[in-house]
């Protein structure tokens, strides 16, 4: 069994711990009985929920930065509304969790080299965090793997948050403390690059640790799967900040106002036009041809 420390450590890096304390009541006892494995999984959800909306609310400002709280904590607030505004975190959780596949022995893979990637992470806890109860501790981490070894039962959204936190405490150990649930949220604009640096390396030791859990036919494969997860999420976060979703009726098949990406990019400045006047005439005034 890993030592009580590393599990510690391993959850405040991706972001878990401190969500939990946040969250309120999930590391404490309910009503003084002890809280078994399934109530700790069920209380586990909506904290990974508001964890990865709090990550990818980090990531999604890192393609169109505007006036809100995340831009100007990684160092690039703009005047004009941006992601947050275009609502592209909701597009990315909506596409994450419903629209890209991810095998069930991936995610297994995944929760495994997650789980292996605490060993001698050398972070040290902030010290409200370090007094947590052992136990309940031992029981989020038990509950956090049974989350991850199916992902029929946890979304994407939930594994990309849990992973990009984890490469945000080594881009930038600080990160499992501060403003913030999430570490990759805490980080400036440059240490998030540094952060996809690590994920997108050629021979990151993440990388190397997790290809080393996969199993057959993931093995020396997952790396290549993550690298490319790593480039789409940069592709889907600019989608949700410029495209029609946010502000998309699908039953009146309309938009309801004018889209954050049309005004950042000038596109339609005098309205939605539908359809232009194209057929100008036969060419050079003729009307009809002989063959």
């Amino acid at each position: 069994m890993k030592p009580e420390s590393d599990r510690r450590t391993f959850l405040a890096r991706i972001g878990l711990l401190g969500a939990a304390v946040a969250a309120g009541g999930l590391l404490a006892p309910a009503g003084g009985r002890a809280q078994t494995l399934d109530d700790v999984v069920a209380g586990l959800r909506p904290v990974l929920g508001e964890l990865a909306r709090d990550t990818l609310n980090g990531l999604v400002v890192m393609t169109c930065p505007g006036p809100d709280a995340y831009s100007k904590a990684q160092g690039t607030p703009r005047g004009e509304p941006g992601a947050l505004e275009a609502r592209a975190t909701d597009f990315m959780i909506t596409s994450l969790d419903h629209f890209v596949p991810f095998p069930d022995q991936l995610g297994a893979a995944l929760a495994q080299g997650l789980a292996a990637g605490l060993d001698g992470s050398g972070v040290v806890l902030p010290g409200s965090l370090a007094g947590l109860p052992l136990g309940s501790v031992r029981t989020l981490d038990d509950a956090l793997t049974t989350l991850l070894g199916n992902n029929a039962t946890l979304p994407l959204s939930s594994v990309v948050a849990l992973l990009l936190n984890l490469v945000a405490t080594q881009a930038n150990p600080a990160s499992v403390n501060g403003l913030f649930l999430s570490p990759f949220a805490r980080l400036s604009f440059a240490d998030k690059c540094r952060a996809f640096e690590l994920l997108e390396g050629p021979d990151p030791d993440l990388l190397s640790t997790l290809d080393s859990k996969a199993p057959a036919p993931f093995t020396e494969t997952l790396s290549g799967v993550l690298r490319f997860l790593a480039g789409a999420l940069f592709e889907v976060s600019a989608y949700g900040s410029y495209g029609e979703w946010g502000v998309y009726d699908a039953k009146a098949k309309t938009i309801t106002r004018r889209p954050v990406g049309w005004e950042l990019s000038g596109y339609q400045p005098d309205g939605v036009v539908h359809g232009w006047d194209e057929f100008k005439g036969y060419y050079q005034g003729r009307k009809k041809v002989a063959n």
